[in-house]
């Protein structure tokens, strides 16, 4: 299948307002901020406290059922993978119908000619564009501490994972402004847009409000991204590439269901849920190293010794141990994906309590990786908890931010890769400082990103 063949298949991008539908769990949860409008999951960690591990909400016409404990997590994302299905009602504008969005055989079968490009042994052809990525971010960033700008962390990240992931996996150049691409899509994934939209409220403040008209937009515009991937020139014409991975899949007759638009959906889930994950996960990570100076220059430090002056390897990835954990750490910290969602197919029980057939089952990943039960000191950044002796005591599922089993992220070792190597490189040459709101706060909706974002400056170091 040709490139022109994947972009004339493109349909017209579709507009739903799922995720602020009463009906949607995503619109359910924003209940959550009721209880304490700075970290809403201190709520849920409360109820979890008071009433164990198994926690039955009925939300308006549904029952939704948090559960907390690691031997839940095993149940549902092992033992009875087949009897729970993923819930990812009101996305499919964002991820069409992408193998995020899929179960069983069909899932299998979509996920398996792109499981290669994501084996352990690609990274090392990965990481020269990585770095050259980085290396386009540290420009910007040199022009930003000459100015002593202030910019939002998250915004910067997310262009940089956007950038490494074209140059990786796609053999592309960013074909699109990411900037506007980041934006756009924000507009729909914040529930609370959909909130205002459905119920049409009208603030006096002058601030920006979405409108339907914004949203739709948003989705307009994020449609027209993967077919301009596609459809831009290759930096180097490589051969294995994802993209020709999934090139290979439409041109498959024995892959029917990889058809031209699958093309396209398997792009989108790779430029919005694998870079935001890997962004916000990078953004935590630099503000822990601006509040805990110490561990920023342990970095600097490991790096140095590490690859020296040259730049760095698939080999010294290896050897970054302490910076690996840094990363590490803000995953349990900040779990990019606070909870994940399933439906039950089948009736169960879990911890004593009755699932039924259509309960929506939520993982509770943040209350487990901030759980004293689990975790010393809890709270406390402490990048030591994944090194050594301390990292090989851990309960298993106590940690699970790329979640577990055989659905676990298909990107989650690469994503490590990137944000050790930026991280490392970035704090080699800058000292970022966090100049927001201190402590920041959390939006939890359908991933967990700070509120009002993370507000920087950044200083060239000598």
């Amino acid at each position: 299948m040709t490139v022109t063949a994947i972009v004339d298949a493109v349909a017209a991008p579709a507009h739903t307002q799922g995720l602020g539908d009463q009906d949607s769990i995503w619109f359910k949860l924003t209940a959550l901020q009721r209880g304490n409008e700075h970290n809403p999951m201190t709520t849920l960690m409360q109820l979890a406290e008071r009433y164990g591990g198994v926690i039955p909400v009925n939300m308006g016409n549904q029952r939704v059922i948090f559960v907390t404990e690691p031997e839940h997590f095993k149940r549902v994302l092992v033992t009875k993978v087949d009897d729970y299905i993923k819930y990812f009602d009101g996305l499919k504008p964002i991820f069409g119908k992408s193998m995020i969005t899929h179960d069983g055989a069909l899932w299998q079968k979509i996920r398996m000619p792109q499981q290669p490009a994501f084996h352990p042994d690609m990274f090392a052809e990965y990481i020269p564009y990585f770095l050259t990525a980085i290396r386009s971010k540290m420009d910007l960033w040199s022009g930003l501490a000459k100015s002593g700008e202030s910019f939002e962390m998250v915004e910067q990240t997310w262009t940089l994972a956007a950038d490494m992931i074209c140059k990786a996996l796609f053999d592309r150049d960013m074909p699109f402004n990411p900037h506007v691409v980041f934006k756009c899509v924000k507009t729909y994934t914040d529930v609370m847009n959909h909130k205002q939209v459905r119920l049409k409220k009208v603030h006096s403040s002058g601030e920006f409000e979405i409108t339907e008209e914004d949203t739709a937009k948003a989705m307009e515009t994020w449609a027209g991204v993967p077919p301009d991937v596609f459809a831009a020139d290759p930096r180097e014409a490589r051969e294995r590439t994802l993209l020709s991975m999934i090139e290979a899949a439409v041109a498959d007759p024995t892959i029917p269901e990889f058809d031209r638009q699958q093309a396209i959906d398997e792009l989108k889930q790779y430029l919005w849920a694998g870079t935001e994950t890997t962004a916000l996960t990078l953004a935590w990570a630099l503000y822990q190293a601006s509040k805990n100076p110490d561990v920023a220059e342990r970095i600097r430090r490991e790096g140095e010794q590490v690859y020296g002056d040259r730049e760095p390897t698939a080999a010294d990835y290896g050897a970054l141990a302490y910076t690996r954990a840094v990363i590490q750490e803000t995953m349990r910290l900040y779990p990019p994906i606070w909870g994940l969602i399933r439906v039950a197919t089948k009736a169960d029980e879990i911890g004593g309590k009755e699932i039924k057939i259509g309960d929506r089952v939520v993982l509770f990943a943040y209350g487990t990786h901030h759980s004293a039960k689990y975790w010393e000191d809890p709270e406390s950044f402490k990048p030591e908890r994944f090194m050594g002796d301390a990292a090989k005591k851990r309960k298993p599922y106590t940690y699970i931010p790329f979640g577990g089993g055989k659905r676990a992220c298909i990107g989650g070792a690469m994503s490590q890769v990137e944000n050790t190597l930026a991280i490392s490189i970035l704090l080699r040459k800058f000292r970022p400082e966090y100049v927001g709101v201190e402590p920041p706060g959390i939006n939890a909706t359908v991933t967990l990103t700070p509120k009002g974002g993370l507000q920087f400056r950044v200083h060239e170091l000598g």
